[in-house]
């Protein structure tokens, strides 16, 4: 694991990873941790990975030049994976993005962004004409995903897509990356699945998202709607026992946590995000935190 490169150097010169860029679960900005997002770094060209409130800035920090980006993928449409997707492309475009971006998610990424498009029509028009830039417009393709199974398939990287249940959203996908040198899976945000262990079987890092049970009750003792959200958490999201479950089943090399609810508790520390998953599996552990990064292969 390696910490973050200085903001002047480029990080995709650095060999192929997988860098967490946010990993607090829930749309709420808070001090520490961000909010959810992830880049997977494959022979020079980044793949970032959900665009919760901060993507923008933990890339910049990281030293991936907006300019470079090329694909991204959301997993489902929650504020705090996709709230930053449109600012994104935008930013990477007042950066001097020039290439296509390949965008995809599920059903309903065509509308929102033609939505955001129309939202900042006058600031693309002037930057047009007073800057020379191209129309952003043109530079964005969208592939919306209903089913699982491939969704991007080229010499450096195969993305496959699965379905999982995320209540009350169905329409929720994992993704599998698997590069000539490793296997990064994804599991979104994901009632308990058992099928998840068959759709990450022996990859090199499982990246899952995790909820620590006895932390939910002073987490909603703090917020309005506390019985509601409760509900939803409980209903909606993997206990750490379970996440130690699925990387069992699935023997996987590496689990990594991440998407942690709580993520703002500082109480919570890493031995206590662990104990559960321990209990059902032996290998390796670690708890997400910003900006951590893991080779791939080698």
């Amino acid at each position: 694991m390696a910490g973050p490169r200085a903001a002047d150097e480029n990080a995709l010169e650095g060999g192929d990873r997988l860098v967490l860029l946010g990993t607090k679960g829930g749309p709420r900005v808070a001090n520490g941790r961000s909010n959810p997002a992830n880049v997977l770094i494959v022979a020079g060209r980044p793949y970032v990975v959900d665009c919760g409130y901060g993507v923008t800035r933990q890339l910049v920090t990281l030293g991936v030049p907006l300019a470079a980006l090329r694909h991204i993928f959301i997993t489902h449409h929650h504020s705090d994976h996709n709230l930053e997707y449109g600012n994104l492309i935008l930013s990477a475009w007042s950066r001097g993005l020039g290439q296509r971006i390949d965008a995809y998610g599920p059903v309903g990424l065509k509308r929102m962004t033609k939505l955001f498009f129309e939202l900042n029509e006058f600031d693309i028009g002037i930057r047009m004409a007073d800057e020379g830039r191209p129309d952003i417009r043109t530079l964005v393709s969208v592939h919306e995903i209903s089913e699982s199974g491939v969704v991007l398939r080229s010499d450096d990287v195969t993305v496959t897509a699965f379905k999982t249940p995320h209540p009350p959203i169905f329409e929720n996908f994992a993704y599998k990356f698997a590069t000539k040198d490793a296997v990064v899976v994804f599991s979104s945000d994901t009632e308990y699945n058992p099928k998840l262990a068959d759709f990450a079987k022996g990859a090199d890092i499982l990246v899952h998202e995790a909820l620590y049970e006895p932390g939910v009750d002073a987490l909603v003792s703090r917020i309005p709607n506390a019985g509601s959200l409760k509900a939803h958490l409980m209903a909606a999201h993997t206990t750490t026992d379970d996440v130690g479950r699925i990387a069992a089943q699935a023997g996987v090399k590496t689990l990594v946590l991440n998407h942690l609810v709580p993520g703002d508790d500082l109480s919570i520390s890493d031995e206590m995000w662990a104990e559960g998953v321990k209990k059902h599996y032996s290998g390796r552990v670690i708890v997400g935190a910003d900006l951590m990064s893991f080779p791939l292969g080698g």
